[in-house]
């Protein structure tokens, strides 16, 4: 599909929407029927019933199986024989290259580089080609396509295929179905390709339900888009939830979006972290920080929701090293540590007083850290740093009160992994607030 051309809007709610429900028969046997799971740590301070749909426990991970197949499935032999090539950050990757071993066809993907280790060694294990390309998906994509052009192969596109936006879109018929009176449908979105098909599918079914899409703030392509009227491309990304970097909206999902989304917001990066935390403390399910923004955006309030609400969780691949990242950002984000600096006689006896103040608070400490030789403090004073474990905001809170009742004066600090140093940090980038959309 060429570049910068948008697609007449003309009958394309109900092209792609029958196009869908084709791509699901297609699907059947092949992809699982990922679960609906309740999430009553959403439900009570929302005041509706939340669903959230498991797509992290989708086949390689992710929803992406579900269009990499359908644009597969529907090559000629001649093109199958030939092979197929993808860009992706890694969870495409791995879509298309189950997809291609299920179907017998050859495959090769372009990551960009940074990509996660486990993405990798996944798409590799399915039994495709790696090569990497550029430090983003945006440049992998145009890697991708110089190798379809000298190789023959085709090119399978992470979102901008009707093909692929069919695929996704059995998502949406899946909700209808497991939640039959959902008034809410909350989605992640990156190039667009998910929130295209499952916005096409239950519009065309139900308009009636309320369709938002969420972004990571710091590579979020589509509310300058929707302003303008058309995709326009970000100058640079920073966020943790590579699944959905993607810098500049693709013109099929962005044609649907525009039309037939209502809202679209942005979260940021405390938020994606806080709410990774809570679905694997709530709802026991490891996912990865782009699959975890729809569930941000509604742990956050950011969007007026009418029940039942279904969040989906879209992704479940995260690098074990960023997940330890992550939890611990997300904790600190969600008020779980609590970092300060006091000034404390140098003298014996003077830390473990301090200490005990903290364990009479109920404070668990985690590290403390010495300073002497800062000019401002006197001849007979240290300053320490130190970091304690707490129970949440409320207990953080009666710890800093307590500390001053008692003589300390104390300064908060960023400390280790908080979110002023934590993964993907953006807070540069525009808010939730400058991020939304309404259709009026």
């Amino acid at each position: 599909m060429p570049r910068g051309r948008l697609i007449p809007v003309t009958d394309l709610l109900t092209r792609t929407a029958q196009d869908a429900a084709a791509a699901a028969h297609l699907l059947e046997g092949v992809v699982r029927r990922t679960p609906v799971e309740r999430a009553r740590w959403l439900a009570e301070p929302l005041g509706v019933d939340v669903h959230l749909k498991c797509e992290n426990l989708q086949r390689a991970g992710s929803f992406k199986i579900r269009g990499a197949y359908t644009r597969i499935a529907r090559l000629s032999e001649d093109q199958r024989r030939r092979g197929v090539v993808a860009a992706s950050a890694g969870n495409h990757a791995q879509g298309v290259a189950l997809a291609a071993a299920l179907l017998g066809t050859p495959a090769t993907v372009f990551m960009p580089e940074g990509a996660s280790l486990v993405k990798e060694r996944a798409t590799r294990g399915y039994g495709a080609d790696v090569l990497f390309a550029g430090t983003t998906v945006d440049s992998a994509v145009e890697a991708a396509l110089e190798h379809a052009a000298r190789s023959g192969a085709v090119f399978v596109h992470p979102f901008d295929h009707p093909d692929v936006v069919a695929g996704q879109g059995s998502v949406g018929l899946e909700i209808l179905q497991q939640v039959p009176d959902v008034a809410t449908v909350v989605v992640c979105l990156g190039g667009g390709g998910l929130l295209a098909g499952v916005a096409a599918t239950v519009k065309h079914a139900r308009p009636d339900v309320h369709v938002i899409g969420v972004q990571a703030s710091g590579a979020a392509a589509y509310p300058p888009s929707l302003w303008a009227g058309h995709p326009v491309p970000l100058e640079s990304m920073s966020t943790m939830a590579d699944g959905i970097a993607v810098g500049r909206p693709g013109d099929l999902p962005f044609s649907i979006i525009r039309d037939h989304v209502d809202e679209v917001v942005t979260v940021d990066e405390d938020k994606i972290s806080a709410a990774l935390v809570r679905l694997a403390e709530r709802n026991k399910l490891v996912c990865e920080p782009a699959g975890a923004v729809a569930v941000a955006a509604l742990a956050d309030g950011l969007v007026p929701v009418d029940g039942p609400v279904v969040a989906t969780v879209s992704g479940g691949n995260i690098d074990p090293l960023l997940m330890l990242r992550v939890i611990r950002h997300g904790l600190a984000a969600d008020g779980r540590y609590l970092a300060f600096t006091t000034a404390i006689q140098d003298r014996p006896g003077a830390l473990a007083q301090l200490l005990a103040h903290l364990a009479g608070a109920g404070a668990n400490v985690l590290d403390v850290v010495h300073e002497r030789t800062r000019s401002s403090l006197a001849v007979d004073a240290v300053e320490v740093m130190v970091v304690v474990e707490t129970r949440g905001r409320p207990h953080r809170d009666r710890i800093l009160a307590a500390l001053a009742g008692d003589g300390y004066v104390v300064s908060e600090s960023p400390g280790p992994e908080t979110p002023a140093d934590g993964p993907g940090q953006t807070r540069e980038n525009a808010g939730p607030a400058q991020g939304r959309r309404r259709r009026e």
